[in-house]
C-alpha cells in the first residue's frame, strides 16, 4: 500500500480520492511514458478502444479543450475531456458529455487506477520512480472514457508534449495552441525548443492545427514537422462570421474558439454545422479564465500565471473596464517570469494588492511588492492573505470599480472557495 494514504482505497469517497491526489502532489513530475504506459495495460487500456485529439501550448489550452468537446458534442459525438489544472475539484478535470466526472465514478476510477499504480509502483526497479499524480489521473480519465463509451476524447497536455502522459495515446488530430517562453529548465530555453517538444506528439499522417498569432519559429518548424511526417497542416483563423459572440469572454477566447473549430473540422473531415457551432459558442464557459461576478465592485477572475497569459488578458480589459477604477489582487509562483507578469499588467492597473497563496511556491507578498516597486509601480499594497487582499482590493476600487485577482491558478482556487463566489458567472 502507498505509504501516502492512511486508508484503505476500498469503498473511497470522493474526498478520500481527493485527498489521495492532494497527497501525491508533493512527489513532484517525472518525465517518460514507461509509467503510464505499463498503469494502461495494467487496466486493460494497451489499445485505447477510441480515438483522440491532443491539445498542446503554453496557453489557451484548457479552453480549446472545452471548446472543441462542446462543438464535436453538438455534432452528435459523446466526447470525453480531459483538462489540466482545475480550480475547486479534480473532479472537473475528467467530463463526459459536458459534465464533470460524478463523485462514486470518481471515487471508484481513482480507487481502481491506484491499484494498478501500486503495481507499477513494485515492478519498478528505481523505489523513487513512482507512478505520478498526473499520470494517475490521465489513466483515470481513459478508463472512465472507456467505460462511459465516448466517441472521441479530447486530451489537454500537461507539460510539454514528447513525455507527457497523454502522449501515450496515439492521436488522430493535433492543436499547437501557441508557445511562449515556460518550463525552459525542462523543454529548453527558446521558442523553437519547447515547440519541438510539444509537437513531438503529431503522429505520421495525422491532422495538425496551428494557433492564430503562432511565433514565427514556431510556426517554421510546424510546417517543417508536417512536411517530415506526412501530416497535413492547418492554420485556424478566427472568424467573426462563425460565431459573432462568445460565452468565453476575453479577446483570446476567439483564438482558442477558431482553434476547436478547425480541430472539429479536422477531425469529422466535414464542414461544420452552422447551428452547432452558434450553440457551442453561445454555451461554453471555462472556469477561472476572465470569469466575472458582477457585484458592486465586479470582480473578475483570470489564470493567467505566465507573460502570455498576462497579454492576453490584458488585452481585453481596455474594453471591459471602460474607464473604471481597476485594482489588481496578485499572488505569483517562484518559477515564473513575475518581473515580465507585473510589468505588462502595471499599465492597465490603477492599484496593487500583493498576497500570496497557501502554495509552498508562492512568492512572498512583500518580495511581489518590492518587485513591483522597483518596475515603477504606483500604489502597491501588501496583504499577505489572499481573502483579506481581496478584502482591501474592493475597498480601494470602490463601488463603480472592478477588482481583478490573476497571477496564479492556486490564487482564484483560494477566492473561489468564498461562497459568495459560488453563483454563476456573467456572459455576454
Amino acid at each position: 500500500m502507498s505509504d501516502v494514504v492512511p486508508f484503505p482505497h476500498e469503498g473511497w469517497s470522493a474526498e478520500d480520492a481527493e485527498r489521495f491526489l492532494l497527497a501525491r502532489e508533493r512527489f513532484g513530475m517525472r518525465f517518460g511514458l514507461d509509467r503510464i504506459h505499463r498503469l494502461l495495460n495494467v487496466l486493460e487500456l494497451g489499445q485505447i478502444p477510441f480515438p483522440s485529439i491532443e491539445i498542446v501550448g503554453t496557453n489557451g489550452k484548457s479552453s480549446t479543450t472545452r471548446m472543441l468537446a462542446a462543438v464535436l458534442e453538438r455534432h452528435g459525438l459523446r466526447t470525453g475531456c480531459f483538462t489540466s489544472p482545475h480550480l475547486l475539484s479534480y473532479r472537473e478535470r475528467i467530463r463526459v458529455g459536458e459534465q464533470d466526472i460524478v463523485p462514486e465514478r470518481f471515487a471508484a476510477q481513482i480507487a481502481r487506477t491506484v491499484r494498478a499504480g501500486e503495481l507499477v509502483d513494485r515492478s519498478q526497479q528505481d523505489a523513487a520512480d513512482r507512478v505520478t499524480q498526473f499520470e494517475l489521473l490521465t489513466a483515470a480519465a481513459l478508463a472512465e472514457f472507456a467505460a462511459a463509451g465516448v466517441d472521441v476524447a479530447v486530451l489537454e497536455a500537461g507539460l510539454g508534449g514528447r513525455y507527457d502522459a497523454t502522449n501515450a495515446v496515439d492521436s488522430r488530430v493535433a492543436v499547437l495552441t501557441n508557445v511562449g517562453l515556460e518550463h525552459t529548465r525542462y523543454l529548453g530555453p527558446t521558442i523553437a525548443d519547447i515547440a519541438r517538444e510539444k509537437l513531438a506528439v503529431v503522429r505520421p499522417g495525422a491532422t495538425l492545427v496551428i494557433g492564430a498569432g503562432l511565433a514565427q519559429s514556431a510556426r517554421e518548424l510546424a510546417w517543417r514537422t508536417a512536411a517530415e511526417r506526412g501530416v497535413k497542416l492547418v492554420r485556424a483563423v478566427e472568424d467573426r462570421r462563425i460565431a459573432p459572440e462568445l460565452a468565453a469572454r476575453g479577446a483570446y477566447q476567439r483564438r482558442n474558439f477558431a482553434a476547436a473549430c478547425t480541430a472539429a473540422r479536422a477531425f469529422l473531415g466535414r464542414e461544420l454545422d452552422r447551428e452547432a457551432v452558434l450553440d457551442a459558442a453561445h454555451s461554453v464557459t471555462v472556469p477561472g479564465r476572465f470569469e466575472v461576478h458582477d457585484g458592486a465592485p465586479q470582480v473578475l477572475f483570470d489564470g493567467a500565471h505566465n507573460p502570455g497569459g498576462i497579454d492576453a488578458l490584458t488585452a481585453s480589459l481596455p474594453e471591459f473596464v471602460v474607464g473604471r477604477r481597476l485594482v489588481a489582487v496578485v499572488s505569483i509562483l517562484d518559477d515564473k517570469d513575475a518581473a515580465s507578469m507585473l510589468r505588462g499588467l502595471l499599465a492597465h492597473i490603477d492599484a496593487l494588492v500583493c498576497t500570496a497563496t497557501a502554495s509552498p511556491r508562492a512568492l512572498p507578498a512583500a518580495t511581489l511588492a518590492s518587485l513591483a516597486g522597483q518596475l515603477g509601480a504606483g500604489e502597491v499594497l501588501v496583504e499577505p492573505r489572499p481573502h483579506e487582499a481581496m478584502n482591501r482590493a474592493r475597498e480601494i476600487a470602490g463601488a463603480p470599480g472592478v477588482v481583478l485577482a490573476t497571477g496564479s491558478i492556486y490564487l482564484l482556487a483560494e477566492l473561489l472557495r468564498d461562497p459568495e463566489f459560488s453563483a454563476p458567472v456573467s456572459t455576454i
